[in-house]
């Protein structure tokens, strides 16, 4: 009579490739796992929460905007000036650094036209004004960025350049994503008395009646950049 073979030597192979096949789904889980988190950490850097090292921005110049509003007794003029360059830097998905510099030379003017636009864009440009050809460069560098209430809302505080005149500014700026880019926005009142624009101030002049140019001017700021492939 043949002996009978135990069951569980039959058994003993499918247990050890069950065991072998858990152990391949826990281990590409893992790997999945961790593809994702580094996916989500590199395309969004506003508002992930796992981004361990610095991510650069860096300014698209065609796609961002800075729009002046200066202010006298007799009314008001507006218009825009380049954004030569700038970046930003995220870090654990908050703002936490950036800079960016003006090109004073692009001094535009949109509410007059033709040679009273002209006028007022080479007066604004000369030494009565910002001297853009000995100081052809304005700039601003952040030194913190602070969390304000909403996410991407931050209280900043930096240093503006003018007229190769350093002086410290704070303002409320948002950041945000669109279609994929960052898009950070701030309203900013300069007080140009600072950096020594002293045509029409009253803060230098006496008696200058409806002459009067308020020392201080709006601009709105729109940088639009996207993460640098060197990230």
């Amino acid at each position: 009579m043949d002996k009978k073979q135990s069951p569980y030597l039959f058994a003993f192979p499918t247990f050890i490739y069950q065991i072998k096949m858990i152990v391949m789904l826990k281990i590409a889980t893992l790997i999945f796992s961790f593809l994702g988190f580094a996916i989500v950490s590199i395309a969004n850097p506003i508002t992930g929460n796992h981004i361990d090292e610095n991510v650069k921005v860096v300014i698209n110049t065609e796609k961002s905007s800075l729009l002046w509003e200066g202010y006298k007794v007799t009314g008001k003029h507006n218009g825009s000036v380049d954004i030569h360059s700038g970046e930003l830097v995220m870090a654990n998905g908050k703002l936490s650094s950036g800079k960016f510099v003006i090109d004073m030379t692009t001094i535009s003017v949109h509410d007059l036209e033709g040679s009273s636009r002209t006028k007022l864009e080479n007066h604004l440009k000369s030494d009565d004004f910002f001297g853009v050809a000995t100081h052809p460069k304005a700039t601003f560098t952040m030194v913190k960025a602070s969390p304000a209430g909403q996410a991407g809302q931050y209280k900043i505080e930096g240093n503006l350049t003018i007229k190769n005149i350093t002086k410290p500014i704070t303002f409320d700026a948002h950041v945000s994503e669109e279609n994929g880019m960052t898009v950070a926005t701030a309203d900013i009142k300069v007080d140009r008395s600072k950096f020594d624009v002293r045509y029409g101030s009253g803060s230098f002049f006496d008696n200058l009646g409806d002459k009067t140019i308020y020392d201080e001017f709006d601009i709105k700021v729109r940088l639009v950049g996207e993460i640098s492939a060197a990230n």
